[in-house]
């Protein structure tokens, strides 16, 4: 398992990812609208995701009405994500997500439940 990004949430992804991409020299490469605008910029072998809502009522419009623009998530890569949640399981984390879904890029992934995890909100994924 390896740290693959920090989610960002914005309330205009491509505007934000423009200013940490001229701040950081870090290009862009990604980008995908589905329920979410995700903007990716490669921040070396890691990347920041610019998430910004396509309808306020997605989570990530109740997370930004809630808690305002900010760091919404970490992402972790997986090898084997059915593996990973069985693990979280068994160690007292709750999962939001029982049944991987489908995410951007096309990964399968999964998230737990900030309320275990410290009130960070963990993403899991698999290519």
């Amino acid at each position: 398992m390896r740290l693959d990004h920090a989610g960002i949430a914005a309330t205009d992804a491509d505007e934000l990812a423009g200013l940490y991409s001229d701040l950081l020299g870090a290009p862009v490469v990604h980008r995908e609208r589905g329920d979410i605008r995700s903007v990716f910029l490669d921040v070396g072998d890691r990347y920041l995701e610019f998430l910004e809502p396509v309808d306020m009522d997605t989570d990530i419009g109740r997370y930004l009405r809630e808690a305002g623009p900010g760091v919404h998530h970490l992402g972790f890569e997986t090898a084997d994500l059915s593996v990973a949640l069985d693990h979280a399981w068994e160690l007292g984390i709750g999962l939001i997500d029982e049944e991987p879904r489908e995410g951007v890029w096309g990964h399968e992934i999964a998230f737990l439940d900030p309320d275990s995890t410290g009130g960070v909100l963990v993403e899991f994924f698999e290519e």
